[in-house]
């Protein structure tokens, strides 16, 4: 009688098989080469297009290992969520404004929030997936109200900051700000497409991108300066 192999082991066949790029190597981590792949396939497919099959094939696993794991494709999809969201939160906690005068720090954090809606198109394409949703999943997610924005206190600081120094209006609330930044980037980024072909030009050219930076960091200051 053959042995049963243990949880996570390939048969024969598939001891020859690569790791998918950029993804650790070894059992222990099954779990984080799952995720990552189901990231990617929810991101390009959607919630009702990514099968689980799809999502096992992509991370170089099996069906069996994403019940192990997260027990259904709904459940996969909340912990994807919920992995954008934290580290989103990280990279809120690394940014340093230290010896920056308010509205350039201002500058700074909206540039942040920016570069990572560029650099992590998956997080906006995930959230609008969501949406069409109504948040159900992200309504059941314990996690992510668990987790740490720093990015909200650090505007707060940022506009006591200016007001201190009479450069800023008080009485702003640092969460219509926080809402009105990511509006401006993730606005014209889940946009991109309809939008540069209902203008007629690339929104996505690297000079358009420039400009909008531009444009929305003069808002941002418009809108928290003083007369």
């Amino acid at each position: 009688m053959s042995k049963a192999l243990p949880a996570g082991a390939s048969s024969g066949s598939n001891k020859n098989k690569k790791p998918a790029r950029g993804r650790p190597t070894g059992q222990v981590a099954t779990r984080e080469n799952i995720l990552r792949a189901a990231i990617e396939v929810f991101a390009k497919q959607g919630f009702a297009g990514a099968r689980v099959d799809k999502i096992s094939k992509a991370a170089r696993s099996t069906d069996r290992m994403i019940y192990y794991y997260f027990g259904s494709k709904e459940r996969l999809f909340v912990v994807a969520l919920e992995t954008i969201y934290k580290e989103l939160g990280e990279a809120e906690a690394k940014l340093d404004l230290s010896g920056m005068a308010p509205d350039e720090a201002l500058r700074a954090i909206f540039r942040f929030t920016w570069n990572h809606y560029l650099a992590h198109p998956e997080m906006l394409t995930l959230l609008n997936n969501e949406n069409l949703l109504q948040g159900k999943h992200l309504s059941r997610s314990k996690g992510v109200r668990q987790l740490s924005f720093p990015l909200l206190s650090i505007l707060s600081e940022v506009l006591a900051r200016g007001v201190r120094q009479k450069i800023f209006k008080p009485g702003i609330d640092p969460q219509d700000l926080y809402i009105a930044m990511c509006a401006l980037g993730y606005f014209y980024l889940s946009n991109r497409y309809s939008l540069s072909a209902f203008l007629g030009v690339n929104l996505m050219a690297p000079a358009a991108l420039v400009h909008w930076q531009e444009v929305a960091e003069t808002f941002v200051l418009a809108f928290v300066r003083t007369a």
